[in-house]
Parts: structure tokens; sequence; C-alpha cells
């Protein structure tokens, strides 16, 4: 059987050259070296080698995973793609991720429940978004199901509302109803489901007051006007009308527009 005649260590630390019957055979880790006990004068079967090799190149997937892992929490699948992006067999990534699994440093479960409660407290996702990025990550739907079913529908209004706050400077700028619809738009395209969108919208804050209402129908029955100024009187009352109505407003406040209630219809053509 082949013998260890030479372990001299290589410029980067930790690592050492071994070198059988006088020629370089393979490089191992001091975890390597001292697990198998590699000496000079140690004879090594082409069997025991493998085994050498094997495990060292474990030990290296391991520790690339631990580095990896201490910057933020990944998923295994995130681990799994490094480990190949850095050229790391898949036998050796798949040890490195049972080993880091049993050491509890690496878990879906407990993943998704960081995640979840991080959104919770300060994210904006609802919980169709939040499903989806996570799948993204690898996670097996079951597990990202089992743990939203432990969230109250109540726990996703705090997300909605922290959606919302950035149309709170269309208060009195469009109609409520307008609002109202922008609100559910914003709230489903961040995941949310329509249930809990009308309910979210319903805990808000921004219901318009009369005075807010009306400014917002001065300031869109301008616009429109505006828009339609040069068709004839006729015309330019059905636009307006339809263009007011498409805009949230009531049958009502349209009319009060139109029959200069808002702003007196000579004074119209000022703005």
């Amino acid at each position: 059987m082949p013998i260890i005649t030479k372990v001299s260590s290589q410029k980067k630390p930790g690592r050492y050259n071994i070198f059988l019957d006088g020629q370089y055979a393979f490089s191992a880790s001091e975890r390597t070296i001292a697990e198998f006990v590699l000496l000079k004068g140690q004879e090594l079967s082409n069997g025991k080698v493998e085994a050498v090799k094997q495990f060292d190149a474990d030990a290296k997937a391991t520790s690339m995973a631990s580095i990896f892992l201490s910057y933020e929490p990944r998923t295994v699948y995130e681990v799994l793609q490094y480990l190949s992006k850095h050229g790391i067999a898949e036998q050796s990534a798949q040890s490195a991720v049972r080993e880091l699994s049993e050491m509890g440093f690496l878990d879906d479960r407990q993943y998704v429940n960081l995640v979840l409660q991080q959104n919770l407290r300060i994210g904006t996702d609802g919980p169709l978004s939040l499903a989806r990025k996570l799948e993204q990550k690898g996670i097996d739907p079951e597990i990202i199901q089992q743990a939203f079913e432990q969230v109250d529908e109540e726990q996703w209004q705090e997300p909605g509302l922290r959606v919302l706050r950035s149309l709170k400077s269309k208060i009195g700028q469009i109609a409520q109803l307008e609002l109202e619809r922008k609100m559910r738009t914003k709230l489903l395209s961040h995941g949310f489901t329509s249930d809990l969108s009308t309910a979210i919208v319903a805990q808000s804050n921004l219901q318009t007051n009369q005075v807010a209402q009306l400014a917002a129908l001065k300031k869109q029955g301008i616009k429109a006007y505006k828009r339609f100024r040069r068709l004839n009187k006729s015309e330019r009352e059905i636009k307006i009308r339809n263009y007011l109505y498409a805009h949230g407003f009531s049958s009502s406040e349209i009319e009060s527009f139109l029959q200069g209630e808002i702003i007196p219809l000579d004074e119209l053509g000022e703005y």
C-alpha cells in the first residue's frame, strides 16, 4: 500500500499537501488531517485515499455553506445553488446540507416562520406575494401553507395598511370611490386576496370628509373642463359627465359641478 512520505503546508492557511511514495497525491485541510491522523509513515489503501478525499470535499462544502449562512438565513435550495455555483459536487453539497440541518443551522420551516413574522411586523407583502417569493427560494409549498395557516387574517391588516400609506396624499385629490379602487388595486398587486383587500380598505383611515370630497370634485372637474373645453357645450357636458363618473363621483355631485354649484361656470375659463 502507498505510504505517506511527506506532509507539507500550503501557502493557503489550513491546507496541506500529502505525498504518497514521494509523489504529490492530494491536499487536505487541518480537519481532515486530524480526522484521519495523516502522518508521515502511515499506509493508505486506495479505498482509504478515496475516503479521505471525500471527507475533505464534504468538509470544504460544509465550511463554505457555513460562511454563506453567516451573513443571513438561507433556504436549503439557496445553499445548494450556492455550492453548485462554486463548483462543489452534488454529493458533498448534500452532505453539507445534512450536517448543517442536523446542527439546526439550516431549516426551511424556521426560515418561513422568520420571514413571515418579519413581514407581518415591518413588511408590505400580502400572503400570495410572500408565498410566491418563498416558493422561488425553493421551499416546499406545503411548508409555506402550514406556516400561513397559523396566521389570523387580522394579522395581515398591518402590512396592508403600510401598503396604503402612500395613498394618503390622494385625499382631496380624487373621489372617495376612486381612492378605494386604487387602494384595492394596490393591495391586490402586493399579493393580498380580494377579501383581505376589502377588509383592509374598511380599516384604513383614508376615508374622505365632505370638504375633501368637494375639493376632489373641483380638481377633477377643472381637469375635465380643460380637456374638453374646445367642444361645444352639449358635447362638453357629456364628456365631463362621463369623465367624472369614471373617476368615482356620483350623479348628484356631477350635476352640482355642471350646474356651477362647485365653481361658477363663468369662472371655469380662468383655470
